[in-house]
């Protein structure tokens, strides 16, 4: 009858011990009991190192932690309470938001409490629970760092996809602290806890690099979210070192002998997929949702200005007296003026946003000048979330919101006194500066550049709808 050796012993110890058995009396028995099935085994003929693959094949590569989880389950009423609150809150939080998306997408109301009262299972029963799980099952003191990196990351992750969602302040910082922990705390811990042992060195490498590509993944995925510039690059990074490097290597080198399809193969595929996904739906629906929404709103904006200034002409070529329509054309000069001052403004901004920093780049292609004045072609702009710009041109105190309002406190005199009585200032009160532009809040200079440009279209449109009241003011005196 064949025997199994020491160093056979030794190897079934390690492998077994590898998985984490917290119980001394419960690994002793699972190693007698896998050293007697390899025996059996090699008495078919088999040599130990087919009969220890054939064994584990048959086992599963699970199937020894989960013998001491059900272990666990009976006898520690503790484990089993938190096992079962772990299961219930993880299910229930994420049927939750199943149906706050589903409540989101289709505008019915309650979407935001369900989503808020998911959020908050999730991040304080399931995650501690989990916590609590995970230490009852290993005993870890070598991976107790990277418990703790998950479940702070996980949680700032949860809270900063909630406050994104329901706009609720300091989202961006608590999206951006989540990138910062997952990025400095949790990859870093678990690369340690990879590179940890002998077993592992022939793949140090590949873990290296499967760390580097999920850091420039998540750090190009914060950067999306935020609008912040070189999103693309960090994320193409990313996805290059993790699906052309490390996955196709990782893949080569595991299942290079293997003979059969195992379910962890199959797990790391959908893994691969479940980060695949959702960043090609990030940047579609970024972008789509951007286009879709904001450009066709601005774009309207643009066409009411154009129509606007069709509208004034033809009303002064309808004016006949002499004096009035003196008048109107004076109005209609000074109008011109105010225009070309908002004009040059945006000019300027696009300048900046498309140039260097502190160096205004000359004719910005994204700037055409018709008939009507200067029109943003805002699909060309390349950083649309730049927020320099508002805060160099638009802010109160600046030179350029000076001369602004200055020419637009001298407009609205002008106006007042052509008419006697009140009737004048119930229209210039439309073309108040502080209903358009940013003011003194802290929040003012996180304004991007499409949104300022959005406001000094709106304040365009307001100046001639101020002008077209005037001119039928002096049309019918």
């Amino acid at each position: 009858m064949p025997e199994l050796t020491l160093h056979h012993i030794d190897q079934i110890s390690r492998d077994i011990n590898r998985q984490e058995i917290v119980f001394s009396h419960l690994l002793h028995d699972l190693i007698d009991h896998v050293c007697c099935d390899v025996e059996e085994e090699m008495q078919n003929g088999l040599t130990f190192q087919d009969a220890y693959r054939k064994v584990n094949l048959k086992m599963g590569f699970r199937r020894l932690k989960e013998i001491q989880e059900e272990t666990l389950f009976l006898v520690d009423t503790k484990y089993r309470n938190m096992k079962n609150t772990m299961k219930i809150s993880g299910v229930a939080g994420t049927v939750m938001l199943g149906f706050a998306a589903l409540f989101k997408i289709q505008h019915w109301p309650a979407a935001g409490i369900i989503l808020t009262v998911g959020a908050l299972l999730l991040a304080f029963v399931f995650l501690p629970s989990s916590l609590g799980v995970l230490w009852k099952e290993t005993h870890s003191s070598k991976r107790l760092f990277l418990f703790i990196s998950s479940f702070i990351t996980g949680m700032l992750v949860i809270f900063g996809t909630l406050f994104k969602i329901q706009h609720w302040p300091g989202a961006g910082i608590v999206i951006s602290i989540a990138a910062i922990t997952g990025i400095f705390l949790l990859i870093p811990s678990l690369l340690a806890s990879k590179l940890r042992g002998d077993e592992n060195r022939p793949k140090r490498s590949i873990y290296i690099f499967f760390a580097l590509g999920s850091a420039g993944f998540a750090l190009g995925l914060l950067f999306k979210i935020q609008h912040w510039p070189f999103s693309a690059v960090l994320m193409i990074t990313g996805l290059i070192l993790l699906f052309f490097i490390a996955f196709p290597w990782y893949v080569w080198y595991t299942w290079k002998d293997e003979k059969n399809v195992s379910a962890r193969f199959i797990f790391i595929l959908v893994g691969a997929l479940a980060i695949i996904v959702p960043a090609a739906l990030i940047n579609m629906n970024l972008s789509r949702n951007f286009d879709a929404g904001f450009f066709i709103q601005i774009q309207q904006q643009q066409a009411m200005y154009n129509y606007k200034v069709i509208k004034n002409q033809s009303v002064i070529k309808e004016i006949k007296d002499s004096v009035a329509i003196s008048v109107a054309e004076q109005i209609h000069s000074k109008t011109i003026d105010l225009l070309q001052i908002i004009g040059d403004i945006e000019s300027k901004m696009v300048a900046e946003s498309e140039g260097k920093p502190g160096l205004l780049v000359l004719n910005p292609p994204q700037v055409r000048v018709t008939e009507s004045g200067s029109e943003i072609q805002y699909k060309l702009l390349t950083h649309p979330f730049l927020k320099g710009p508002v805060k160099d041109f638009l802010l109160p105190g600046c030179k350029y919101r000076q001369k602004l309002d200055e020419a637009l406190t001298g407009y609205k005199s002008y106006l007042s006194g052509l008419t006697s009585g009140g009737e004048t200032k119930r229209f210039t009160g439309l073309i108040d500066s502080s209903d358009y532009l940013p003011g003194d809040d802290p929040g003012s200079s996180e304004i991007s550049l499409m949104t300022g440009l959005h406001s000094l279209l709106l304040l365009k449109n307001s100046l001639l709808t101020v002008e077209l009241y005037s001119l039928a003011s002096i049309q019918k005196q």
